[in-house]
């Protein structure tokens, strides 16, 4: 089946300022993000990717198809912002090199998924179990932010959901069978951008605790991590203002070192 749509890059922002690259979790586009957009406005030159509704890439791929995105927007260097399967195409990006990365955010992100085996368990079992269902739940899970009195977030959680198509859901099938079948773990012993990470406490989809630990043992590049209590998976919209402070002191902390060399 023919790949639908391309990958697309907006900027956002004094392209002279720090670049800050959001790679997004497994809905692949812009439609949770507009908070922290808005919180790192003036500060950063943010560039937000959003996916093709793929059913074929690679993780190789996505990060070639990444590269290529941000060259036609100018941008050849910057700071690499994974948001949980974002994270998985970061680690290739710093592999490869052809965009120069200044530093890694893991923002509910991950090196090897610590429960990966959840769906090679499901897809294993007598009959297998239909994925789909799962990305349905989780995605579903979106909806109890239109509770909330915040109407900005309503109107992004309802782009959001408008956004999640039959295709999409089988696109973010097979971004779960990549992240499955991935181990980045040699790429990230070899990092020599400073990475950090970022996770809200309530985090079920990635447990962060066996994460920021084999990171602190295993990942010498690996600098210092957050965990914002008032948040869950979506550390960058549900805990955008935490969140958008603290990548800020990190980039900028970075960037202060880097001028005393």
């Amino acid at each position: 089946m023919a790949d639908v749509e391309k990958l697309e890059v907006r900027v956002h922002g004094d392209r002279s300022l720090p670049v800050l690259v959001y790679l997004p979790g497994l809905h692949g586009d812009w439609t949770l993000i507009g908070r922290f957009r808005k919180a790192v406005s003036g500060r950063l030159c943010f560039a937000e990717v959003t996916y093709p509704r793929t059913l074929t890439w690679s993780l190789e791929d996505y990060a070639a198809e990444v590269e290529e995105g941000l060259r036609r927007q100018g941008l050849n260097s910057g700071w690499l912002l994974g948001e949980s399967f974002g994270s998985q195409i970061a680690w290739p990006l710093l592999a490869r090199g052809v965009f120069q990365a200044c530093g890694l955010v893991l923002a509910g992100g991950f090196v090897r998924h610590p429960a990966r085996g959840w769906i090679r368990w499901g897809e294993g079992m007598p009959g297998g179990w239909p994925l789909s269902l799962f990305v349905r739940a989780l995605f579903g899970f979106s909806r109890i932010w239109r509770l909330r009195p915040d109407q900005e977030a309503a109107r992004a959680v309802a782009e959001f959901l408008a956004r999640r198509t039959v295709r999409d859901r089988q696109a973010a099938c097979h971004r779960l069978r990549l992240i499955a079948g991935n181990d980045p773990r040699d790429i990230a012993r070899r990092a020599l951008v400073p990475v950090f990470g970022i996770w809200g406490l309530w985090d079920m989809i990635v447990p962060w605790l066996p994460v920021r630990k084999w990171l602190r043992r295993n990942c010498p590049a690996f600098r210092a991590c957050r965990i914002v209590r008032r948040s869950d998976h979506n550390v960058l919209s549900n805990g955008c203002a935490e969140a958008a402070e603290q990548i800020l002191r990190w980039i900028f902390a970075v960037q202060a070192c880097e001028k005393l060399r």
